[in-house]
């Protein structure tokens, strides 16, 4: 009888303690199919308690403490969703979740990843970073990724290269720029969509990462879901049509798993005139799961693309012919014909190696090869012939464009009949003159060479890569991750003949030398003429190795989570001269010096859950980088010259965050500090000033910056079907010194100065606004998602405080001195500081539109649409541009300045005007 009473009290406190015991249980379903959904993601973070969805989609938390909890389900594709629970010892029961597919996931990400703008590598104001953006849920990093994308908006005015880009763990950063290609990977969005983003110096599980965070893109085989998708989409942007397929097989009994993806692009011009698209991609993952430990997954990726430029133009321009005006296209036997075209074909090749050591251990070893070619097409028209053994001659520039086709070069001799006679002209035409080329060409009675061809600046790259990444979990509170990488880089960088526009070859010299021998672009070979396909002008070769390593620690708790990560990097760069240039003869052919970087970086922060809802989350990190190859040579197609001073740039950088998480309002408001120093900035142009008419390189070095500000994100659930968002971003971004200028010219070559190098001292930048794009930025949407599968969303963006790239020429000393040395005897302070002011553009309302809807047409098949209309209010504004620094003295700018039209004005780029785009699936 003792032993049955013993037995049955504690059977009763297991019973009173089980019902005591917190739990929360539900059951999660597709709102499309109704079906169960496994392996959705169920989690309490404060309790550090998670689970997953069973084949059933029923789920069941235990062990979470007392108090208001929140629940969080997410899935990548779907929206994640927040419950709030209050737990006292008794179980909840959610219900049935319904989830629901992410719209963005229609959304034309390609517009995003791969614009004409974020493809434009020929100046930095085109660069920005919305494509790093598409894998982040923020409110913020969204709207400036898909609102503010089209106004060359960055994100706290940073470049794309402050953030990394990884496939599989390896980094795709180029070491050329340090940007990452997103046209090496363009046209396959259905299967890329599979991406972890660490915003900002939060942690990640694959790297260092940059000042803006990082993107891993997952393309394992076995984690693609089962199924397939027809895409067809229209629009006119940059491509006119696009055709999508991919379909995954999910991982298979046998352990096999595979992926394909193939896409084209294709439009003979986009918004802007003779902007032809022409693009085809291809990708294949396939994947072993030989056991429990062990898989190996090898994928391929081929994404060829052939698209035609647009130049920017100074405002006389745009007046005359409108913002979709394009000086580099012409008509040829009646077809369009664009003389810039910039072509990538560059596959990758990559193979995985996962090891699960143990449940909490993983490595993942990884080799990647990428190779392939850039080129970049343009005219030259130096082509010259030999008389008397001495080349002379040459076209003229062939720009319908060019300052005297204008009306302003009429003007500025006080000619206004002849200014009315070329803004006919140009007003009527206005194009390039394909058949005059080839008339002159072949109407050349002194010899059959081509006075014009048209040739291709080649960039042929080989690069090797190969990783290991190493996570573990040593208990429910401490994780470790790091990774070691070793990159190998070959190019081969030269010029090269792609057509002879009707003569029989080209005499390989440079007319705008003032010497015999520095006419030579190769002294080992003068005068020698070329044909099609055929190297000239320049030809080097570049190697750069980086070895890095990084680790992290991250420690999570019940109200504070905080990491601590550390990296170091080896990187060295050469040059490699196959021509002895003539400007150049002593410091052009063979092995530069190696230079060689030691760099490291320290970045820690912690979250503190003040609540389930109130959140405090701060970062700062300190890190050096090694100069990219383009900041490291003064100009490696001429000569081996190192960038003098060079140094390794200085990163400080920290944000603060407060975040609110509730059912119905979720927001993030953000002050942030980036201090750069030892920066380097490299420009080319066209000089009549600094005592030389020629081209000239620029060279800034000791660049410091600041960039600080305050950004905001909020969406407020108003109803079930209705959602308000808003986002802004109130940043200045400044030049904090005066860092030291140099130019260098084959004209400034003597014995003692072989590397023809002009010293012009300090350059006076200090508070000058940095020309990152819009530095304010607002916006304002609702969303609209109706039970019966169909969505519209409107947004309102206003952007202002986007400021002209300076000259920094025009800010030295020289810019007030005469030939002598001495200031200028009718120099004004007041007029100087007048036509120095640096321009800052008109600010501007922008309104977008999207919308779309699905239909179940049978088991887990679906169809559906979506359709965006950007600008719809047609507005016209500038989102870029810079000061030319062909005058560049007191005089010669004031005299410009003074012209009814201004022959060397800045050159702006205007955004696109009302564009649409229309997208139509079908999913299997």
């Amino acid at each position: 009888m003792r032993n049955f009473t013993i037995t049955m009290f504690l059977l009763f406190l297991g019973f009173v303690s089980l019902n005591a015991q917190n739990i929360v249980k539900g059951v999660v379903i597709n709102s499309d199919s109704e079906n169960p959904m496994q392996g959705v993601s169920v989690s309490v973070k404060i309790a550090n308690v998670s689970s997953v969805t069973d084949a059933s989609g029923a789920f069941t938390l235990t062990g979470l403490p007392d108090g208001r909890q929140i629940v969080t389900v997410s899935l990548s594709g779907y929206e994640t969703q927040n419950f709030p629970v209050e737990l006292s010892g008794k179980a909840v029961d959610l219900g049935t979740i319904f989830m629901y597919e992410d719209i963005s996931e229609d959304q034309d990400l390609s517009t995003i990843t791969i614009t004409d703008d974020e493809l434009n590598d020929d100046t930095s104001a085109a660069d920005n970073i919305s494509g790093l953006l598409q894998a982040s849920r923020d409110v913020y990093l969204r709207t400036a990724a898909f609102e503010w994308s089209g106004s060359f908006y960055r994100v706290r005015g940073l470049d794309s290269e402050n953030g990394k880009v990884l496939i599989n763990g390896i980094e795709m950063n180029k070491l050329y720029n340090g940007r990452p290609q997103w046209s090496n990977w363009g046209g396959l969005n259905d299967v890329l969509r599979n991406q972890e983003f660490s915003n900002g110096l939060t942690p990640s599980n694959y790297a260092f990462g940059g000042v803006l965070g990082s993107t891993n893109i997952n393309t394992r085989a076995s984690e693609y879901s089962e199924g397939g998708r027809i895409t067809y989409s229209s629009s006119n942007r940059s491509y006119t049509h696009r055709m999508m397929a991919s379909y995954s097989s999910g991982l298979m009994e046998n352990g096999w798993a595979f992926t394909v993806a193939a896409s084209r692009r294709a439009g003979d011009e986009g918004y802007v005139d003779g902007t032809l698209y022409n693009a085809n991609s291809i990708m294949a993952s396939i994947e072993k799961r030989f056991n429990d430990k062990h898989s190996l997954n090898f994928t391929s990726i081929y994404a060829q693309n052939k698209r035609g430029k647009s130049a920017p133009h100074t405002q006389e321009v745009y007046d005359l012919k409108g913002i979709k005006y394009n000086e580099y296209w012409g008509y040829q036997n009646g077809k369009m014909r664009n003389s810039r075209i910039k072509r990538i074909e560059e596959p990758i090749l990559m193979l995985n190696h996962y090891w699960n050591i143990s449940d909490n251990t993983s490595l993942n070893t990884n080799v990647a090869y990428q190779f392939g070619e850039i080129g970049n097409s343009r005219l030259d028209y130096t082509g010259a012939r030999l008389v008397n053994g001495w080349p002379i001659g040459g076209g003229s520039n062939p720009s319908p464009a060019y300052y005297q086709n204008l009306p302003s070069f009429a003007l500025s001799n006080g000619n206004e009949a002849e200014a009315y006679g070329l803004e006919q002209n140009f007003l009527n035409d206005g194009q390039l003159n394909w058949d005059e080329l080839y008339r002159q060409n072949l109407n050349n009675p002194e010899s059959s060479n081509s006075k014009y061809i048209l040739y291709e600046d080649r960039n042929d790259d080989k690069q090797f890569t190969i990783n290991t990444i190493f996570n573990s979990e040593l208990n429910e509170n401490i994780s470790l991750n790091g990774s070691l990488q070793y990159a190998n880089l070959q190019s081969e960088n030269f010029a090269s003949v792609i057509d002879l526009l009707g003569g029989s070859g080209y005499l390989d010299t440079d007319t705008f030398g003032d010497t015999f021998d520095q006419k030579q672009n190769d002294l080992l070979n003068p005068n020698r003429v070329v044909g099609v396909n055929d190297r000239f002008k320049y030809n080097y070769e570049l190697e750069s190795n980086v070895m890095s390593a990084f680790a992290q620690a991250i420690f999570k708790y019940n109200k504070i989570d905080f990491y601590l990560a550390g990296s170091v990097s080896n990187t060295t760069h050469q040059r490699n001269g196959l021509y002895q240039n003539g400007g150049f003869p002593t410091n052009s052919l063979g092995k530069s010096e190696k230079v060689n970087f030691t760099n490291f970086g320290a970045k820690g922060g912690l979250t503190y859950k003040i609540t389930g809802r109130h959140l405090l989350d701060i970062n700062a990190g300190y890190l050096t980088k090694a100069p990219s190859i383009r900041n490291t040579f003064n100009n490696p197609r001429e000569n081996n010259a190192i960038i003098r001073g060079l140094d390794s740039e200085k990163v400080l950088t920290a944000d603060a965050s407060y975040i609110f998480r509730s059912p119905i309002i979720q927001a993030r408001a953000t002050g942030y500090y980036t201090k750069i120093e030892d920066a380097t900035d490299i420009a080319f142009f066209f000089s009549q000033g600094l005592n030389i008419e020629g081209f000239l390189q620029e060279v800034l070095t000791g660049v410091d910056k600041v960039h600080f500000g305050a950004e905001l994100g909020i969406e407020a659930q108003i109803t079930p079907t209705v959602k308000i968002k808003g986002a802004a971003n109130i940043g200045q971004y400044t030049y904090d010194n005066n860092p030291h200028l140099y130019v260098a010219s084959e004209d400034f070559t003597t014995d003692t100065n072989i590397e023809g190098v002009d010293d012009l001292g300090t350059a006076y930048l200090k508070d000058y606004k940095v020309a990152s794009g819009p530095q304010k930025a607002y916006s304002l949407g609702f969303e609209y998602r109706d039970p019966d599968y169909w969505w519209v969303t409107a947004t309102a963006n206003y952007l202002d405080d986007a400021y002209l790239d300076l000259s920094p020429t025009l800010r030295t000393d020289n810019f007030y001195k005469d030939e002598d040395g001495l200031p200028f005897n009718d120099y004004d302070p007041t007029i100087a500081r007048e036509i120095l002011r640096q321009e800052k553009f008109d600010g501007y309302l922008t309104l977008n539109a999207a919308g779309g809807k699905s239909w179940k047409i049978g088991d887990n098949k679906y169809i559906g649409f979506f359709a965006s209309v950007n600008n719809i209010l047609n507005e016209k504004y500038k989102t870029g541009g810079y000061e030319q620094g062909r005058k560049s003295d007191y005089r010669q700018l004031r005299d410009d300045s003074n012209q009814p039209k201004r022959l060397f004005g800045p050159k702006y780029w205007y955004a696109r005007g009302t564009t649409y785009f229309l997208n139509v699936y079908y999913r299997f």
